[in-house]
């Protein structure tokens, strides 16, 4: 489980502490021996610890062990998708790169495009892309015709 000596000695000493407030409990009666129960009150403790500092992974650590090659994801034909977008309007165009690539917030959209509250740049934005899904459905396309 790994851990250093002066760990060990910290979570023995929790162990005691434990052990000692629960034996002046008036209903405390272990089942086993002192020791045996110190040292599964030490085995939790430690599990518990290291348990906590798995779940603590270091992205960059993470990202450096592991290696993506460059053409795992499958290039997109940029060109074929712009000319979709672009058939559902100017307007549209724009609320959507607001939206997804500018990562605008609503209320900002909604000032900026002249809509009177963030609720209806939502519906728009809502109603741009079905007009994209729809022109995309009714060519019968799917994800594989846009990659290049």
């Amino acid at each position: 489980m790994g851990g250093t000596l002066e760990e060990s000695r910290d979570i023995f000493q929790d162990a005691l502490v434990i052990y000692y407030e629960k034996s002046l409990q008036p209903h405390f009666s272990p089942a086993l021996a002192a020791e045996p129960y110190i040292l599964g009150i030490a085995k939790h403790l430690w599990i518990r610890k290291f348990r906590k500092q798995a779940q603590m992974v270091s992205l960059t650590e993470l990202e450096n062990t592991i290696s993506i090659p460059e053409d795992y994801f499958p290039a997109v034909d940029d060109q074929r998708l712009l000319s979709f977008l672009e058939r559902s309007g100017r307007k549209c165009l724009n609320l959507l790169k607001a939206f997804y690539y500018e990562s605008l917030p609503m209320k900002e959209i909604a000032t900026v495009f002249g809509f009177s509250t963030d609720r209806s740049a939502t519906v728009q934005k809502y109603k741009c892309l079905e007009k994209v899904r729809d022109t995309i459905k009714e060519k019968s396309l799917g994800y594989e015709d846009f990659l290049k």
